[in-house]
């Protein structure tokens, strides 16, 4: 790499490489030169270097230069100038982004002209035979050869800005601009890859930050404009996830959002919220998760209600309507049922989870809180007036669902409201965050819970039933779908059912312990017992004898047996009767027994209660007093002290001593104080500024002369230098003239040799061009040979394709794995420059110290009046910018031949200091020379530098 003493010759260099068509030695100069100590050394920024580097990289692909040279950038500029590290970082992404741009549009115009009726008549029968081969479309290879790399550029452009950007208070709007910009790249393209990658790597960049709190140039992550960059960056992360329909990815920015606020315990603002709930419920409704849906459109709800000014009546209604439906179709069982001790903790942990999300509760320590269910929700609703919102055909249904009992009639009543509420459904014009709301989602699920309800209500009425008459009772599914839905309930003991298919029957039974064997005991005893006495008096032929003597007798005995009978029957009733009537005192007995127990326990408690609450305000009343008490004292205490270090009385004899007294005291007293001491200050700097003047008054005609007296040695030093010039410039003139002379003896014997070389070259030169044409014709000859066996091998060309796809393949895996330890290295590098300059600040800061201890200990001498030279007037507030500035040591250059800026260097000491070194003055704290210690430059003083 060459040089350069400026950089414009650097960029004048680059261009004509540039012109000439060696971008790449262009860029690698402009590298070298970048990534050099030279660059870093001078004293300005120069971006149209850095623009020219950025153009060469985008135009060559070059993403792993244009990190380095914007990592050198970002090292000169941090604490300089980031404005100019803004504006490079910008034009890199416009720029990229055009390029990509330009590519998609590229390829698309191709596309657009081979768009045509006749294929064969436009492409070369090879296009044709590698497109049967590789089966890959003309609008794939167009993208794959022109846009694919482009994009791949800009991808990694995004990554780059974003690695440099990541922890840099300074450019947050950058950072997070970056970010909106690479979320819209991952949307229009439907690059979900990407976009995961991209969450992952913003989601690092914050854990990193959390994590190394110590970082230069951190971003701090209380202070309000961070946390609304952050915020913003994370709400549009989760509204392209649910664009692009990555669910998971989007819960994963729910909890990114939640996480933060739980770090810098802020709660984000409103509009914001309603956006959180309205993805929310959009996520919860994707995973069927019906329970954490409706919670959360119950906060987006009350969020609506409570915040919305322009809500009107009709949007509200539909809102509403919603939050209620979605309640209803959570499945009125409790799935964790029968559930294992591990399944029973892990489901409480998820749903303490779930309930910090969408309660949006920032201290996560709290254990105590009410688990989330749907009779908690339906509560909820009812005791915050949700109920008194929502329209008449939902209200009409909760009813039916959740209160009446109509086991027949229930699914007839029921299906009119669905058919009526499927059809309500629109965008909500006075809430923008809110999502479009179709009521006609929630009927599949309403549909299985009225045939849970109509399947538990039949439970309690019938025993058993037929299988036809159950499924004419439930038109929304087929039985075999009534069957499964069945089959869930009994699982989770929600209804106690069997189906006998052989039978065609549904058989309901009770959920407690009797088996299935003495269902039907009584009827097979009865059986029994008929035919045994079927075979003890078996026929008609065995009537006795007795029995036709006396044919009254059946007849008295059967009256009598029912006489008994009826008798028996009314002792039964008499008792029962007698029975009932004493459970009855009994009930209402021990029902004033308990009554009055409650009444006399409620009594107590509250008795309890407010004693509780007097001595607790006792005890604090208490307290209050004996703190102010003790304030008092010790304000008394101080004022005592106080007092008698000036000799003069605290208080006054009999006054009453209270604490207000004595702040007001103690307050006048530090006032005066401070009036004193701001009198002292003021006489004291007024003795500084007349010392100070006199002083330079002083010093006024020293410096004056010493002035005029360098001046005139300068001239003379000039003056004689210029004269040495012109002397040296005529000795070589005469010698120039002399060896002029002496060539032009051999001129005629260079002419002749001259034209020999020219004559023996015109005929190697014919020479020459007939072996070329000869060779010419060899190669078009080999070449037609070539392009024949090329068409016979073409088939063998996809295998050999697909080998080095493979090879490819393995290529750019290694490359990952290499990409990903030269970040790391990277990383490991970046902390030990930092370590370096935290060491080397440090030892600037100690320097500074010693010097400000070595001038404060010089001082006293200063001013005694020593036998030392007058100090110099103290420097302005530019000294250390003039010592910026100031020539290194080197010989004398006369004016006429110095750069433009550029100062004469200095001349050797003669102060007596014997240092050559740049002329100095002591600190402004100084009186005096000292040959020996720091001093600054002659550019802060009266006397102008030289030649200036």
């Amino acid at each position: 790499m060459a040089n350069f003493a400026k950089p414009e010759n650097a960029l004048k260099r680059a261009e004509e490489l540039i012109n000439v068509g060696q971008k790449q030695d262009a860029l690698q100069s402009l590298h070298d030169l970048i990534t050099s100590k030279r660059y870093r050394a001078w004293q300005k920024t120069h971006e149209k270097i850095m623009f020219k580097y950025i153009e060469l990289c985008v135009d060559m692909r070059r993403g792993r230069f244009a990190k380095d040279g914007l990592i050198q950038y970002r090292i000169i500029c941090q604490q300089v100038n980031v404005s100019s590290l803004e504006e490079v970082i910008k034009h890199f992404m416009d720029l990229s982004t055009k390029r990509a741009e330009a590519a998609r549009s590229q390829a698309q115009a191709l596309e657009e002209a081979l768009d045509v009726d006749d294929l064969e008549a436009d492409n070369r029968p090879e296009d044709l035979m590698l497109s049967y081969v590789s089966g890959e479309k003309g609008k794939d290879r167009s993208d794959r050869e022109l846009v694919t790399p482009w994009f791949k550029f800009l991808w990694e452009t995004y990554r780059t800005v974003l690695e440099i950007l990541r922890n840099n208070s300074k450019l947050m709007a950058l950072y997070a601009d970056t970010a909106h910009r690479a979320f819209q790249f991952c949307k229009q393209y439907k690059r979900t890859t990407e976009f995961r990658r991209l969450c992952e790597i913003i989601r690092n960049h914050l854990a990193n930050l959390n994590k190394y709190r110590d970082q230069r140039d951190r971003p701090d992550l209380s202070a309000p404009e961070s946390i609304q960059f952050y915020l913003d960056t994370r709400f549009e992360q989760l509204k392209i996830a649910t664009e692009l329909e990555l669910w998971q990815e989007a819960f994963r920015s729910v909890e990114d959002i939640y996480g933060f606020t739980c770090l810098v315990k802020k709660m984000p603002k409103t509009s914001w919220m309603a956006v959180y709930y309205a993805k929310l419920t959009e996520i919860f409704w994707i995973s069927t998760s019906h329970l954490y849906h409706a919670y959360a459109w119950f906060k987006l709800f009350q969020l609506q209600k409570s915040f919305n000014k322009n809500l009107n009546q009709k949007d509200l209604q539909l809102i509403a309507s919603s939050v209620l439906l979605a309640a209803l179709s959570i499945p009125p069982y409790d799935h964790t049922h029968r559930a294992s001790h591990v399944e029973l903790e892990h489901e409480k942990e998820r749903n303490l989870r779930m309930s910090n999300l969408i309660g949006f509760n920032l201290d996560t320590k709290i254990e105590g809180r009410d688990m989330l269910s749907r009779s908690a929700l339906l509560a909820d609703l009812i005791s915050k007036g949700v109920m008194t919102y929502v329209t008449q055909e939902v209200k009409d249904l909760y009813h039916l669902l959740e209160h009446e009992f109509l086991p027949l009639d229930l699914a007839s009543k029921v299906q009119p409201l669905l058919e009526k509420i499927s059809t309500v459904g629109g965008k909500i014009s006075s809430a923008s965050s809110v999502p479009e709301v179709q009521l006609s989602q929630y009927v599949p699920a309403l549909k299985k819970l009225a045939t849970l309800r109509l399947l538990q209500q039949v439970s309690h009425v019938y025993q058993t039933m037929r299988t036809e008459s159950l499924a004419k009772m439930i038109p929304f599914f087929s039985f075999s779908a009534v069957e499964k839905l069945s089959v869930d309930a009994v699982k989770h003991n929600f209804v106690a059912m069997k189906i006998d298919h052989m039978k065609g029957a549904v058989i309901f039974s009770t959920l407690g312990l009797e088996s299935d064997g003495l269902h039907d005991h009584l009827s097979l005893f009865a059986e029994s017992l008929t035919k045994s006495r079927a075979m003890m008096y078996p026929s008609e032929r065995k009537i006795s004898k007795l029995g036709e003597m006396l044919p009254s007798l059946a007849e008295v005995v059967d009256k009598e047996h029912k006489r008994l009978l009826a008798r028996k029957s009314v002792i039964e009733k008499r008792k029962e009767e007698q029975e009932r009537h004493l459970l009855e005192l009994e009930r209402e007995e021990e029902t004033k027994r308990l009554k009055l127990q409650k009444i006399t326990e409620e009594a107590e408690q509250k008795r309890l209660a407010s004693e509780y609450e007097q001595r607790k305000n006792q005890r604090i009343l208490r307290e209050i007093e004996e703190r102010e008490l003790e304030e008092a004292q010790a304000l008394l205490q101080e004022a005592e002290k106080r007092s008698k270090k000036k000799g003069k009385k605290p208080l006054i004899d009999g006054e009453k001593v209270t604490k207000q007294s004595l702040m007001e005291l103690a307050l006048n007293e530090q006032i005066r104080e401070k009036q004193e001491m701001e009198k002292r200050l003021q006489k004291l700097g007024k003795t500084m500024d007349y010392l100070e003047r006199a002083k330079r008054e002083e010093a006024a005609p020293l410096i004056e002369a010493a002035f005029q007296r360098r001046l005139s040695e300068e001239k003379v030093l000039h003056e004689h230098e210029q004269q040495q010039e012109i002397e040296l410039s005529r000795q070589r003139h005469d010698g120039d003239l002399k060896e002029k002379n002496r060539l032009l003896r051999i001129s005629e014997n260079k002419t002749q040799f001259q034209n020999k070389v020219v004559k023996g070259r015109q005929v190697e030169y014919e020479r020459l061009r007939v072996e070329r044409d000869a060779r010419i014709n060899e190669i078009l000859r080999a070449r037609k040979q070539e392009r024949e066996s090329k068409r016979k091998m073409l088939f063998y060309l996809s295998v050999e394709e697909a080998r080095l796809k493979k090879l490819q393949e393995e290529e750019e895996a290694r490359k990952l794995i290499e990409a990903e330890r030269l970040k790391k290295e990277e990383a490991e590098k970046r902390a030990r420059l930092d370590r370096i300059a935290e060491i080397q600040r440090q030892r600037e800061q100690e320097i500074e110290e010693r010097r400000k201890a070595s001038e404060g200990l010089s001082r006293p001498s200063e001013l005694s009046g020593g036998s030392r030279p007058l100090e110099a007037p103290p420097a302005p507030t530019a000294a250390p910018a003039a010592a910026a500035a100031a020539p290194t040591p080197g010989k004398y250059v006369p004016r006429f031949r110095r750069a433009e800026g550029q100062a004469p260097p200095p001349e050797p000491d003669r102060w007596g200091s014997g240092r050559q070194d740049d002329r100095t003055l002591p600190p402004p704290g100084g009186d005096r020379w000292r040959g020996g210690g720091q001093r600054q430059s002659w550019g802060a003083s009266r006397i102008p530098p030289r030649g200036g």
